[in-house]
């Protein structure tokens, strides 16, 4: 498929799904213009895409990764921005101990846990990754492993942080169970993810890949059922479940930002992240 027309179908998606959710109570000019740009998108009409309609392309999770080490942490991002607190307020629940932080990615959360007193481990797949966590939270200890097969003994830490990462799965269970096994009696597990909802409306999170290509790792969907059954085979009680919604901020640059109006709309009230807190049996 041509890459252009690939960039101009997933614009067209946002501004229909703006408009089947505001059809039965939107404003009328609010609705016209979104049929106006509809046509224009659809006729090839509505003036140059984003990116120069650079090509989406999928990448595996250690490519993916790889590339995205560069530019995770310098753009401003929704699903970061409502996920934290929830997060860092469950970590100051404590108690401190020894903190796991499964596919720790760039350390954002290692640097948290390092911060509140935790003794922290992170564990992620991709080398690039790690490099910069060590650059942002030197105090942890890092190893390199994978979510199915967590590079711990049994028993060795209090507390499992994985975040935003398991949607990489295409089954929880291993992963789940992974750090369940990895905590000792009475220790806790939390685990923050994408929201099945934007999954299923969205598909992929795109990022800039290079200078001017789109690319993506895929995500599944899980819905919370799935969290709940893996949770019941791991052992595990939940404590809590979080559900923040879209906060209004757009990927600066991204083909969203350019039809503001209608993304914005789109994601009106919809849940970006769901947030998990579990006990091991003690």
């Amino acid at each position: 498929m041509d890459s252009e027309f690939r960039v101009r179908e997933l614009m067209l998606g946002i501004e229909g799904l703006a408009l089947l959710r505001h059809a039965m109570n939107g404003d009328e000019q609010f609705l016209k213009e979104r049929v106006a740009e509809i046509r224009a998108f659809a006729n090839g009409q509505g003036g140059d895409l984003p990116d120069g309609g650079a090509a989406v392309s999928e990448l595996d999770a250690a490519a993916g990764y790889a590339a995205w080490s560069t530019v995770y942490d310098s753009l401003p991002n929704s699903y970061i921005e409502v996920e934290e607190p929830v997060v860092h307020g469950l970590l100051d629940k404590g108690p401190v101990g020894t903190a796991l932080d499964a596919a720790c990615g760039t350390g954002r959360q290692t640097a948290a846990l390092t911060a509140r007193g935790y003794r922290t481990i992170g564990v992620d797949q991709s080398p690039e990754m790690l490099d910069r966590a060590r650059h942002n939270a030197p105090d942890a200890e890092y190893r390199r492993g994978f979510l199915e097969q967590l590079p711990l003994a049994d028993d060795s830490v209090d507390l499992a942080l994985c975040t935003l990462a398991m949607t990489h799965l295409p089954d929880l269970t291993t992963g789940v169970a992974e750090l369940a096994r990895v905590v000792r009696p009475g220790g806790r597990v939390i685990i923050s993810d994408m929201h099945p909802f934007v999954i299923s409306l969205q598909g992929q999170c795109l990022f800039v890949h290079g200078s001017d290509q789109l690319a993506f790792i895929r995500n599944y969907v899980h819905l919370p059922s799935s969290y709940l059954n893996a949770f019941a085979a791991a052992g595990l009680t939940v404590r809590a479940c979080v559900e923040p919604v879209f906060n209004g901020r757009l990927a600066p640059g991204g083909y969203e930002e350019s039809i503001a109006d209608a993304a914005r709309a789109a994601w009106e009230g919809i849940p970006l992240v769901i947030i998990w807190e579990a006990v091991a049996p003690s």
